[in-house]
C-alpha cells in the first residue's frame, strides 16, 4: 500500500525525498499555505501531512478539519507552538532524527 503524503514548507532536511525513497508519493506545498492549496494538494486523501515551517502551524487544524485520518508530523528544529500539540500525531526534530529514520517509521 502507498502513502500519498503532502510536505508543506521549505525542506531542508530532505524529508520528501526519505519519504519517496520509502515509496511515498509526496506533494509538496511552499509559500504562505491556504485551505484550498492543501485541497489542491490531495489533503483530503492523504495519509500524512508534514510540516516543516513552524510559521505555518495554523495549517495543522486545517488539515485535521479536512480529514479525519491524515497523520499530521512538524520536522522542523522550532519548537511547537502550544495550540497545536493537541492535534500533532509527531513532532520531531531533525537535529535529532534523521529524515530516513523517520520516512521509514511514518511509512511501515
Amino acid at each position: 500500500m502507498s502513502t500519498d503524503a503532502i510536505v508543506a514548507g521549505p525542506d531542508e532536511d530532505d524529508i520528501a525525498a526519505a519519504l519517496e525513497a520509502e515509496g511515498a508519493t509526496v506533494a509538496r506545498l511552499n509559500g504562505v499555505i491556504s485551505r484550498p492549496a492543501l485541497e489542491e494538494a490531495g489533503i483530503v486523501d492523504a495519509d500524512l501531512y508534514v510540516l516543516t515551517d513552524i510559521g505555518q502551524a495554523t495549517t495543522i487544524p486545517i488539515v485535521c478539519d479536512l480529514s479525519e485520518d491524515v497523520r499530521t508530523v512538524v520536522y522542523a528544529r522550532d519548537t511547537v507552538p502550544e495550540f497545536v500539540k493537541g492535534q500533532l500525531d509527531l513532532a520531531v526534530d531533525p537535529q535529532l532524527m534523521d529524515a530516513a529514520i523517520v520516512a521509514d517509521e511514518l511509512t511501515s
